[in-house]
């Protein structure tokens, strides 16, 4: 099979490696796409495991959508042909493994690039702790793809006022496009939603977020976020935040506002929340048709994360179709 791998600073190569065998417990998929990543982005900067000069190659590639090739003794169900997506790496490759108990099949009628379930089953689950409530007033900071999916799913749960901020004029027009009822650049927030602070003379009407769901993985997009919830708000950080302290205001503290971190580690809470995002999908709820811009085959891994890295005019979010 062929797979793309790292082997220094910002340089794929795509090799010609064994086909992979499945085991008892796995299926054998056909990779026809896997999303590339923000996640990603640290080890293709660097360089692969250890970064520099003579660091082992990294595989990447963990949102897989692919055609079963053959299925484990134990992986009942699971037969040549069917498709899947699911939690599984690496997937810039032509084949995947991928665990039985980890896979979901696609929904009828739906492209599988169209459905490929880890990067919105990490949304659906970030959400489900959020509380959120129809009327609810939600603010939703950093519209990359990340934060155009959640506006999407906050959308579905009928919230009384939807709100997109983003500096890129192209992404606040997609967020209204997907269902925001308003959309600012970070230093334009008007005040009574909390961007500049509330008028003390009491003239601006405070209508502070009841939900603030940040996804933009830096800190200042922290700092946004936490001026948009009210007291006794959430704010669930869904962002990846790699390296270092992220600075948190501590206002937050002294509005008692509840802080969800938006990052699940645990593959069953995921796996129940990528059913439900499949079933928003099937039923066309939810849908990756104006998120996934471009695409590429092997050879594009390095031109899919250089995109990504400089928000590129027109990037949301590039796959690879191997």
């Amino acid at each position: 099979m062929r797979i793309s791998q790292i082997v220094g600073p910002r340089t794929s190569e795509v090799i010609e490696v064994a086909d992979p065998v499945p085991g008892d417990d796995q299926v054998l998929v056909a990779v026809v796409a896997s999303g590339v990543c923000t996640s990603d982005l640290t080890p293709w900067r660097t360089g692969g495991r250890g970064g520099g000069a003579g660091a082992t190659p990294i595989r990447l590639g963990h949102e897989i959508a692919g055609r079963v090739v053959a299925a484990g003794r134990n992986a009942r169900g699971w037969s040549a042909g069917d498709l899947v997506t699911g939690l599984g790496s690496p997937g810039f490759a032509t084949l995947a493994v991928m665990n039985a108990a980890r896979i979901l099949p696609v929904p009828r009628g739906i492209e599988p690039a169209l459905a490929i379930g880890e990067p919105v089953a990490d949304l659906e689950e970030a959400l489900s702790r959020t509380r959120m409530a129809a009327g609810d007033r939600v603010a939703v900071v950093g519209l990359g793809f990340m934060g155009l999916g959640l506006i999407q799913l906050v959308r579905d749960r009928a919230p009384g006022l939807l709100i997109g901020v983003d500096p890129i004029p192209a992404a606040r027009a997609r967020a209204l496009e997907l269902g925001a009822d308003l959309a600012f650049a970070p230093g334009e927030v008007p005040a009574e939603y909390g961007g500049a602070g509330l008028d003390g003379a009491g003239r601006a009407r405070d209508q502070r977020a009841d939900i603030v769901l940040e996804a933009t993985g830096v800190t200042p997009g922290l700092a946004t976020a936490s001026s948009l919830v009210r007291p006794y708000g959430t704010l669930c950080v869904v962002g990846y935040h790699h390296t270092g302290d992220a600075m948190m205001d501590m206002d937050l503290w002294y509005k008692a506002v509840t802080i969800v971190n938006g990052f699940c580690p645990d593959q069953t809470r995921l796996m129940r929340a990528m059913s439900h995002a499949l079933e928003l999908i099937g039923t066309h709820r939810f849908s990756y048709a104006p998120l996934i811009t471009h695409r590429f085959g092997l050879d594009g891994v390095d031109q899919a994360y250089e995109l990504m890295e400089a928000r590129a005019d027109g990037f949301v979010k590039a796959v690879i179709e191997p």
